[in-house]
């Protein structure tokens, strides 16, 4: 159930912003931008030759100093050494080697995780000759490349996805429902595992995660069974205040990933941040099921409105995707923890359920007949057929004569239709037009 995962690390004006996009548009995927704390930092997905796999560009920065700027390197490249499995490391071959190529190699160096060299901007034969100088930095064999035209980066992405992790066998565990606790630090995930599995130790088998400090548990109690995993130790990686919220996100990227359903826990006492935000986009990004877990409710004076007021809140900072269960839980004093727990297998089983047709047709051409596309330039749209696509995650594909005329309201229209009569609380769904 890993994921993979290469990071892009290099100083500012290597081009690694190029060399993200061109990797993850081999999919033509969308790049999202997480904001940060200090800065904005990009997520997406690659593909090379079968292997999928997370991407992660690490950004620049701007320096002041020779030490502010080697204390930025070293705190990024070192989450960066943490998390990734292969890091990209690029360099430009314009400048040459400079100090700051220097200390990024040398902190590099003394990492255990494979270090692919990229030398960018080699677009003729006599760069070719200039990047040479680059194998005195020590980390092996170097990779020409050009971002911007994508020369070499075939030969480049040949290299990354041999050092990533090889696919797992699939066994018994590995095929049972998968719940993530997730969350910015600091807001009792630790708490709540131990509420929940504290109650009887022997009824659990502890599993070693393919991320350090994420364990995954099996839980076999009460007519469950499934594997929860636990980010507990994600705040204790660094003390860097400006950092901790990036790498909450990368600690998040892997855990979410081999997640079927995300428990995103909020504290009560702080309410709703951004990077409480970005956690529930990264999961609707990844079509999983979510749960939202306001906790430390104890702690929290309350009057009669208390609850939908903060409800309120939490729909107003995540819309427009809103169908998404509530919970108002206390892990220090057990309050709803199980609770927590039946609500996610609930999202779950939504999350697996498979539509007859007929039935889809029966309930959707009705509303559609209620109310009809609008018409464009003068032309009438008719959709006269729907289906469920046999996806891992619930999506559906609507037959029409003029798929490309209808807009994203109609979508959105579509969509609530399908969750008001087939209870998709919590679940994302995709929704796709054909040519009929």
């Amino acid at each position: 159930m890993s994921s993979k995962i290469a990071a892009i690390v290099g100083r500012p004006n290597v081009g690694k912003s190029t060399l993200f996009n061109r990797i993850v548009e081999e999919r033509k995927a969308i790049v999202d931008e997480l904001a940060g704390v200090t800065r904005d930092r990009n997520y997406g997905k690659g593909e090379w030759n079968g292997v999928e796999f997370s991407v992660i560009d690490t950004g620049g920065y701007v320096v002041n100093s020779d030490d502010v700027f080697e204390a930025e390197i070293n705190k990024q490249v070192h989450l960066a050494i943490e998390e990734a499995d292969v890091i990209i490391f690029l360099v430009d071959v314009e400048a040459g080697i400079t100090d700051l190529d220097d200390a990024m190699a040398a902190i590099l160096r003394k990492g255990k995780k494979p270090v692919v060299v990229a030398v960018n901007k080699v677009d003729n034969n006599s760069r070719i000759v200039d990047a040479q100088e680059f194998y005195s930095l020590g980390l092996g064999e170097i990779y020409c490349i050009s971002s911007m035209t994508g020369s070499g980066t075939g030969d480049l992405l040949d290299v990354v996805v041999e050092f990533l992790p090889k696919t797992e066998v699939v066994d018994e565990e590995s095929e049972l429902p998968h719940l993530s606790v997730v969350g910015r630090p600091n807001v009792g995930k630790s708490s709540f595992i131990n509420a929940l599995l504290g109650i009887e130790r022997n009824i659990v088998t502890d599993v070693a995660g393919t991320t350090r400090d994420s364990i995954h548990t099996r839980y076999n109690k009460f007519g469950y069974d499934f594997m929860i995993i636990d980010t507990a130790g994600l705040r204790k990686k660094t003390k860097v205040h400006e950092d901790l919220e990036f790498y909450s996100v990368l600690r998040s990227v892997r855990t979410i990933e081999s997640s079927d359903v995300c428990l995103l826990m909020i504290d009560a006492t702080r309410g709703v941040e951004a990077q409480d935000v970005n956690i529930f986009n990264l999961i609707l990004r990844n079509k999983k099921g979510v749960v939202i877990l306001v906790n430390k409710w104890d702690l929290i004076e309350k009057d009669t409105h208390s609850t939908k007021r903060i409800t309120e809140e939490i729909l107003e900072k995540i819309a427009p995707f809103t169908d998404v269960p509530i919970l108002f839980i206390s892990s220090l004093t057990k309050q709803r923890v199980h609770k927590a727990l039946e609500t996610a297998m609930e999202v779950y089983n939504r999350r697996q359920q498979k539509i007859k047709t007929s039935e889809l047709n029966e309930v959707l051409l009705e509303a559609i007949e209620k109310y009809g596309p609008p018409s464009i330039k003068g032309k009438s749209i008719s959709i006269k057929y729907v289906t469920q696509l046999p996806s891992p995650t619930p999506s559906f594909a609507f037959f029409a004569n003029l798929p490309q005329y209808i807009k994203e309201p109609y979508k959105r229209y579509l969509e609530n239709q399908l969750r008001e009569r087939f209870n998709f609380t919590g679940v994302p769904v995709q929704i796709y037009f054909r040519q009929k």
